[in-house]
């Protein structure tokens, strides 16, 4: 029998924070052919030199790419970002090659605007799947498994909170600030309604982690949770930063948005993420993930359930691409996913992360509504949600 060729996979954006991290997990899987792709060649040899297993480095502009740059390749990563405002190149690149996609989308209106490639890839027999990261497809996968067998959800709610010494690149701030200050569409005591981006701050509790601020943020989670799981009553999303000197500092910078003075704080995003850096050394270096959903039981109680994901040593980073490691192990095992266009919800299930999660050293717990310990180990086949 021949032997079977390496699944080449290429990932662009591999020189960032959550690119990088993704290159040196997926360098330890056995039957990948793995190549780095960036503006900066220099950079991306870097970190091909740190990797535990071999890496080829191109230069490739995600502005100028075309179908021929991906001819060779099996499976595109677009881990470049920022998503919010960002052109649909690299997806119609692809589509063009034939070639199937897995993206780390957290635009709000990048995804919103995904399925417009759905009967083109059909066409093209190709896969398009986006949101391969803490949203939605993990943050799916939790709350598929916490509602198991629940008879109706009523109010789902999501956080992110980075310690705050963990690494921090330029796209992630382009990504915060792109909202700051302006109307964001939440679901909310039953209906739509708009808020300010980085508003409703407050202090969340997190079992084993302790209070951290928490502003509404503006992704694609809203409009997902709603879709896939039709909560009666709320479906939030919050993020907080860990010092309240950067936290209440932003919530104060974003006034200027909100009065109308300016139209956004994006363009100051360099300036801005060099104050951060200058604050790396206070704060802790934990981090958690926190999914609360609440709604009626199978036996027709009201029942409340939280997952709580931490994560200490500056492991945070790694959480956002494990979904895409997911994704490549599964193309590289033959489970590729139905042709077409949609975003990763319902595609992985919780025990697709959590050998990752072990490996990584985080601890993941389910709490009750007053904060007791679930023993909830995960079955090994999917469960049944009551999913819209």
């Amino acid at each position: 029998m021949p032997e079977r060729k390496p699944f080449q996979v290429l990932i662009l954006g591999a020189s960032g924070v959550f690119g990088s991290r993704l290159a040196e997990l997926a360098s330890r899987e056995q039957g990948i052919a793995l190549t780095l792709a960036a503006r900066n060649l220099g950079r991306l040899e870097e970190v091909a030199a740190g990797l535990p297993g071999k890496a080829r480095c191109i230069t490739l502009d995600r502005d100028q790419m075309t179908a021929l740059d991906l001819s060779e390749f099996d499976l595109l990563i677009d881990a470049a970002g920022p998503f919010q405002a960002s052109h649909m190149r690299v997806v119609e690149s692809a589509l063009a090659a034939n070639v199937d996609y897995v993206d780390l989308a957290d635009g709000r209106d990048f995804v919103r605007e995904f399925s417009r490639f759905d009967e083109f890839a059909k066409g093209a027999e190709v896969a398009l799947t986006t949101g391969a990261s803490s949203i939605p497809a993990l943050s799916h996968a939790v709350i598929d498994e916490l509602t198991d067998g629940w008879q109706q959800i009523d109010h789902l709610r999501i956080g992110i909170y980075p310690g705050n010494r963990a690494p921090r690149g330029l796209s992630v701030v382009e990504a915060i600030l792109s909202y700051v200050g302006k109307p964001v569409r939440v679901f909310r005591e039953g209906h739509w309604q708009d808020v300010p981006g980085w508003g409703m701050t407050h202090r969340e509790d997190i079992p084993g982690i302790g209070p951290r601020w928490a502003s509404v943020c503006d992704t694609p989670e809203q409009d997902l949770l709603v879709e896939r799981y039709a909560p009666k009553e709320g479906a939030e999303f919050f993020a907080g930063l860990e010092l309240s000197l950067l936290h209440v500092g932003l919530a104060a910078f974003s006034l200027p948005v909100r009065w109308g003075w300016v139209k956004s704080l994006r363009p100051i995003a360099k300036p801005m993420l060099t104050m951060a850096q200058w604050f790396l050394p206070f704060g802790s270096d934990r981090g958690a993930m926190s999914i609360q959903a609440r709604g009626i039981g199978a036996d027709g109680k009201s029942v409340s359930r939280r997952w709580v994901l931490k994560a200490d040593a500056n492991r945070g980073p790694y959480v956002p691409v494990l979904a895409a490691l997911a994704m490549i192990r599964r193309y590289r095992d033959g489970q590729t996913p139905e042709v077409g266009a949609r975003a990763c919800s319902g595609i992985l299930a919780l025990s697709d992360f959590e050998d990752d999660f072990a490996r990584l050293g985080m601890e993941h717990d389910v709490f009750d509504a007053a904060g007791a310990l679930i023993d909830f180990d995960s079955r090994e086949t999917p469960r049944q949600s009551c999913a819209a």
